[in-house]
């Protein structure tokens, strides 16, 4: 006598948690939230700040410190083109630097971090990239935006291009004058080439000025993302404008039932 094998019970997909039931369209940052490319822009950010720094001690022996490739750049730079971010910090150190000290150590930073992605590449968070798909299956469309020109890269280099509709980077907000975050502008671009309004959209990002810049969008949804999860990393996304705050986008989602 034959005995059957046992059927393999199949998994359903994932569906999209009740948060996200009423949303139009997604809009997602890029570093730190689709790409594990954050830690990459912290590292070049330190190694670009720290030689400047050495060059150009601060007048007070207390602000001299290397800079926090942990609290230093979610505070400062996070999220933010890179000469407004080489100019909060420098700032925050108490330095009157001239544009051009900005430009330089903006440019050793963009070198550094070119060096470092070319050399070693990034990945896709595979939370995120369930959620795109998840999203896309139900009819909702997705953007990358980001404030690095390198976005484009990073997205073919993590494979992971393909999966958005619209694609806005640091590139074409220089083309269109877009101011930077916490201004709403990049994510409002993005959100309209979908041909959505932000009303009935969502942003997701894990920078201060990125939730921020949600929230003075009036977006439906602003999500934080907490990858650092330190201190109170994500209590400081509520107050700038996270309406929730997740450790992986993962938890968006209702994993499908066996059948």
């Amino acid at each position: 006598m034959t005995m059957e094998r046992p059927l393999t019970p199949m998994r359903s997909p994932d569906a999209l948690a009740p948060v996200l039931r009423d949303i139009r369209a997604v809009v997602f940052d890029t570093d730190g939230v689709i790409t594990d490319s954050a830690r990459v822009h912290a590292a070049a950010w330190k190694t670009a700040f720290d030689a400047f720094l050495r060059a150009h001690p601060p007048a007070d022996p207390e602000q001299r410190g290397p800079f926090d490739g942990r609290d230093d750049y979610l505070r400062f730079v996070d999220g933010k083109s890179r000469l407004d971010g080489a100019a909060a910090f420098l700032a925050a150190r108490g330095i009157e630097a001239s544009d051009e000290m900005v430009r330089e150590v903006a440019a050793d930073k963009e070198r550094l971090f070119t060096e470092r992605l070319r050399a070693h590449g990034v990945d896709a968070y595979p939370g995120t990239v369930r959620l795109v798909r998840a999203l896309r299956r139900a009819g909702v469309p997705v953007a990358a935006a980001s404030a690095s020109r390198h976005a484009g890269e990073l997205l073919s280099r993590a494979g992971v291009r393909d999966l958005f509709d619209v694609l806005v980077d640091g590139g074409e907000a220089a083309r269109l004058n877009l101011p930077g975050k916490p201004r709403p502008d990049l994510f409002l671009t993005a959100v309209d080439r979908l041909g959505v309004h932000a009303g009935r959209a969502a942003v997701v990002e894990d920078a201060l000025a990125g939730v921020e810049a949600g929230r003075n969008g009036e977006f439906a949804l602003v999500v934080g993302v907490d990858r650092a999860a330190f201190g109170d990393s994500g209590e400081r996304l509520r107050r700038h404008g996270a309406d929730i705050v997740v450790r992986d986008l993962a938890e968006l989602l209702v994993r499908g039932a066996s059948k």
